[in-house]
């Protein structure tokens, strides 16, 4: 034990330096030496006691988050609640206390949900400190004993076996056919092989063999290994450390709402101290030039706009989750009406994370397999023919096949109504694909009974089994599987298309290996050996004379519905590209087969993006299409450098290597199957299918939010500017209100919401994915929004001054004439959504006898508008509240009349500004 016993003063000295060691570059012992432990015993409980209270305890440290009641103040701090806080204290000070209590209640929803929102987000790094927590088995003082993996030290002796999490990571010291998923950690979507030997420097970290990283699985075999980072020094750690640094960008809409209600803001107290002014100069009583001032503040004050923006995003928020895609963050609809670029993975979203094998070689013959995944689904064909085995024979296929079955540790079983795999994905789909002949290994086990196994180890590259053929005849058989290199080498025969034996040519067969692999195939070659009766299996009974049998070439192969999506995506302008831990060749083959590249200039490995300077990282970020084998710093940095060159990014992933890069993009879309924790709490949207089709469906919603919400802005803001307008120049002209403060809060919380909402449950058009998207950079008023919203701001000024001034000068009645201009403008409104709505539209194409969806929505809310404006003319005690006097059946008719001219300006204005 005296190798053991180490000097704590020189370790803690080092302890520093320790954090920029290239483990993976170092030999074990070195390794051993470097962290003063010993390769057999581990640390003493003393040493590891005095490392816990050097170095803390093995977890990642979260930030310390901002306080409940803080965080819920802050939902204050948006320019357009200060206007809604303004419309109540106005309110107020008229002293109409149910007015006043709609305009807080609309801002208090406004904060709850934003508070809420927020709230669920807040648990991204717990989630990631929740992926690494475990047990440990390891040896401190010579004995095995088992910690919380929170007690790990640098320098301790790591024991690894089949199903362990990973609790550190580890420079392994010696290894035994162990394989480890790091699909969370790396994106590789098998797992890895891992060995002992030193590496390279630059070998990137999803290549790293001799490591091992925390909060990986151990999938088979076993290992020891030295602890070498623990807690934020760990690879998983360091992505913490990328999510607390990634921004959370404001999303389109919300910089477009921020920066319109700064200059609404800005806009309403210019006028209001304007009007102020100009009524004091025209020898008006200040407390009538108040009054006048602070309905003109009522008038432009679109209280409704918060409420619908709200009401149209949560909408939205439901049809997405209809079509599996479960928003999180609600501004998060209208960003993936506007995205421009989606970085997708690939495992199990573009494809369907299930290997497949599609091709075979064997007898000098090939073949074509159909059906994916592990159902006992499809046929082997010949030159797009079924195989007969009966009249053709193809004894070397059913070998290969019968091989792959039979030199498996993995099972196929059916459960909850699907298949489910017991095993790795390779060994699941030669299962799969010898089931689909009619081969069962429950048949086939009891035909040649195993006897003994080889199992697989990364220095050989093949797993060889022995099996009973004939007790009379006292005959064995031997199958191997392995990499081409492994059994080639040792085979000198192969059958022939007659079931013959026939020499082999080993060129040959590597010429096909090319050629799949080129298709991106993962290739396994197979083949057996007669040997007399024997109990036990040696690796000189396969050192040569095996007999070869073919090659099985495997796939994750792309989901159909995702191939269509992508393609739907490319014709609605929005470019798709693939970030993926995967091997570039594979990848490359995938997104070939996608049609998301088709040029070898558009494939880029993390290995070439970690040479460039940032002028040609941003180059081959927007050029590119695919990037393989990309870090998880890299995921994040080709998301910003794609936002610098202003693109709106939806990124997706599932892993914690993705978080990020999730948290970063102005759309994180996870996966709510396969994804690691930490990634759903950093994602604005979950996939419940894993599916990249969802995404598509999800844009499709996203963009008619977009769509909807505009209309509800060309709807809405035309009323409030014509309520000013009247205002302002009734005060420039001396002359009477045409409607006063208490009518225009009416207008404004009633008829105008009540007609505004059913546009939030507009459905979509179905040319949305025909067109490119908008440009990120416009404004929320562009050039054809805001000529509709001056066109029918002056319209609608028209008919309440006109219908005012021309009814008071024929009456002399203040009250009729102002009852008749709200009423005016109350029709104007009407018609208006009947023309921008797709309510008449879809009736009569419903009327022709086609389905399509039609919105009742906007029937529902004329309906409820003209009972209330019944109520508000006709009601002796509305009367007295509003100020407004009953109207006989031909006045209501002439409103109606003045209201009308509205649709032929709406119809003009749709030719150049089209709504839906």
């Amino acid at each position: 034990m005296t190798a053991n016993t180490i000097a704590t003063n020189t370790f803690a000295q080092t302890t520093k330096d320790l954090l920029n060691y290239e483990w993976h570059t170092l030999s074990e012992q070195k390794v051993v030496q470097t962290l003063a432990s010993h390769p057999e015993a581990g640390l003493t409980h003393e040493e590891a006691t005095k490392r816990h209270q050097q170095m803390g305890a093995n977890q990642l440290t979260g930030k310390s988050g901002k306080s409940s009641w803080l965080r819920f103040l802050e939902q204050f701090n948006q320019p357009l609640l200060y206007i809604l806080l303004t419309a109540g204290v106005v309110t107020l000070l008229l002293r109409d206390w149910l007015d006043a209590g709609v305009i807080f209640g609309v801002t208090l929803i406004n904060v709850i949900i934003g508070y809420i929102q927020e709230s669920k987000a807040e648990g991204a790094i717990a989630a990631l400190s929740k992926a690494i927590t475990t047990e440990a088995t390891l040896i401190r003082n010579g004995q095995k004993t088992r910690l919380a993996s929170t007690e790990l030290v640098l320098g301790d002796l790591v024991l690894l076996a089949s199903g362990d999490k990973v609790p550190a990571d580890l420079r392994l010291l010696s290894v035994r056919g162990l394989q480890v998923d790091e699909s969370a950690l790396t994106g590789e979507s098998v797992p890895v092989e891992k060995a002992t030997a030193s590496l390279a420097v630059e070998t990137p970290l999803a290549e790293r063999s001799n490591m091992v990283y925390a909060g990986s699985f151990v999938s088979f075999g076993q290992a020891e290994g030295i602890v070498v980072a623990i807690a934020d020094a760990t690879e998983t750690g360091r992505i913490s450390q990328l999510i607390e640094s990634s921004t959370n960008l404001k999303t389109p809409l919300t910089r477009n709402i921020d920066k319109f209600s700064k200059s609404l803001l800005y806009v309403i107290l210019g006028l209001a101290a304007l009007t102020f002014a100009i009524g004091l100069g025209q020898g008006e009583s200040w407390i009538d030039v108040f009054k006048a001032s602070v309905a003109l503040v009522v008038s432009a004050i679109p209280e409704g706009l918060p409420a619908i923006v709200t009401v149209t995003l949560a909408i939205g928020v439901s049809r997405m989750a209809r079509r599996k895609a479960i928003i999180r963050k609600l501004p998060a609809v209208e960003t993936l009406g506007s995205t421009t670029v989606i970085c997708s993975d690939k495992t199990g979203t573009l494809t369907e994370n299930q290997m497949t094998v599609q091709k075979i070689y064997a007898g000098g013959q090939h073949y074509t397999v159909s059906g994916i995944g592990y159902a006992p689904e499809g046929e082997i064909l010949m030159n797009g023919q079924p195989v007969d085995f009966n009249a053709d024979g193809h004894v070397a296929l059913w070998e290969s096949l019968e091989a792959g079955l039979l030199c498996n540790d993995s099972h196929i079983e059916w459960g909850d109504g699907q298949w489910d795999l017991l095993g790795t994905p390779t060994e699941g789909a030669l299962i799969a694909a010898a089931n689909k002949v009619g081969l069962t290994q429950a048949n086939l086990e009891q035909e040649l009974p195993r006897i003994d196994t080889i199992p697989f180890e990364s220095q050989f590259q093949y797993m060889a089994t022995l099996h009973e053929l004939d007790a009379k005849r006292s005959l064995n058989i031997i199958y191997l599987k392995g990499s081409v290199e492994a059994i080639l080498q040792r085979c000198d025969r192969m059958f022939d298309a007659q079931g013959q034996l026939a020499h082999l040519n080993p060129a040959a067969v590597e010429q096909e290996v090319a050629g799949m692999a080129n298709q991106g195939l993962r290739v396994l070659a197979f083949a057996s050996k007669e040997v007399a009766t024997k109990r036990s299996l040696d690796r000189n009974d396969i050192d040569k004379g095996l007999v070869f049998l073919g090659l099985q070439g495997i796939i994750d192969p792309p989901r159909e519905e995702a191939i269509a999506a992508v393609k739907a995506c490319q014709s609605a302008g929005i470019q798709v590209k693939m970030i993926t831990g995967d091997h570039a060749l594979t990848a490359a083959a995938i997104a070939r087969q996608m049609g998301i590249c088709s040029t070898e200039a558009q494939v880029f490995t993390g290995r070439q993006l970690a040479q460039m300077d940032e002028k040609e990282f941003a180059q081959a970020a927007e050029q590119g299409m695919v990037f393989a084998r990309v870090a998880p710093e890299q995921k994040l940095h080709l998301v910003k450098a794609l936002q610098s060159q202003g693109e709106i990014v939806a990124m997706t992933g599932d892993g914690v290597n993705d978080a990020p890069a999730l948290k970063q993009a102005d759309i994180g879309v996870a996966m709510g199957i396969a994804g690691a924790e930490v990634a759903k709490e950093s994602a604005d949207m979950l996939l419940t299918d894993d599916n990249f089709a969802s995404i598509e469906a999800a844009v499709e919603e996203g963009r008619g939010v977009y769509r909807n919400l505009r209309k509800a802005i060309a709807f809405l803001l035309p009323i409030n500017v014509g309520e000013s307008m009247t205002i302002l120049i009734a005060i420039l002209l001396a002359t009477v209100l045409p409607i006063l403060p208490i009518q225009i809060l009416w207008l404004n919380m009633v008829s105008s919401i009540a007609l505004i909402a059913p546009l939030a449950f507009e459905p979509k058009s179905g040319q949305v994915m025909q067109q490119p998207p908008r440009n990120p950079r416009e404004r929320l008023l562009s050039g054809g929004l805001l000529q509709r919203i001056i066109a029918i701001s002056v319209f609608n000024w028209l008919v309440i001054f006109g219908m005012f001034q021309w009814i008071l000068q024929t009456t002399g009645n203040e009250a009729l004439a102002r009852t008749m201009a709200i009423n005016g403008l109350v029709a104007a409104e009407v018609f208006y959504l009947l023309s921008i709505s797709q309510f008449l539209p879809s009736l009569v194409v419903r009327i022709q006898g086609k389905r399509t969806p039609v919105a009742y929505a906007p029937a529902i809310g004329i309906v409820v508008v003209v009972i209330l404006q019944c109520l508000f003319s006709q009601w002796s005690m509305m009367n007295q509240v509003f100020d407004t006097t009953p109207l006989t059946f031909i006045q209501a008719l002439i409103c109606m009349g003045v209201g009308l001219p509205v649709v032929f300006i709406a119809l003009i204005l749709q030719r150049f500004d089209p709504l839906n």
